[in-house]
């Protein structure tokens, strides 16, 4: 995947659909595929309960790895053994394709029933 800068535009300066915020039909669309993330205004939320802090540890680990391969990173809030994490794209002004591509990519980590 391309590097993307703050105004979310890659190689040659064309726009990336990846960061084009869309629209709430296509979002909910989305989002009722099975994903557990929920929409809250112009982010997408999910909150996630492990064992133990280790536990919640190696899940923001792993999530971070995601988020750097991708150069797209969510807000993260750890409490012991419960992990929030909030998606948005920042300079886009609401949530886009690679928000959505990222939230999968956290489901596929957290594993089933998680």
């Amino acid at each position: 995947m391309s590097q993307r800068g703050p105004a979310g535009r890659g190689d040659g300066g064309v726009r990336l659909a990846l960061v084009d915020v869309l629209d709430d039909a296509t979002v909910d669309d989305e989002l009722a595929r099975g994903s557990s993330w929920e929409r809250r205004g112009a982010e997408l939320v999910r909150t996630r309960r492990g064992r133990d802090f280790a536990d919640s540890l190696a899940f923001v680990n792993a999530v971070g790895a995601a988020a750097e391969e991708m150069n797209h990173h969510p807000d993260i809030d750890i409490r012991w053994n419960v992990v929030t994490l909030r998606l948005s794209t920042h300079s886009a002004g609401g949530i886009t394709r690679l928000d959505l591509e990222l939230a999968a990519r956290v489901d596929a980590l957290a594993g089933p029933g998680a």
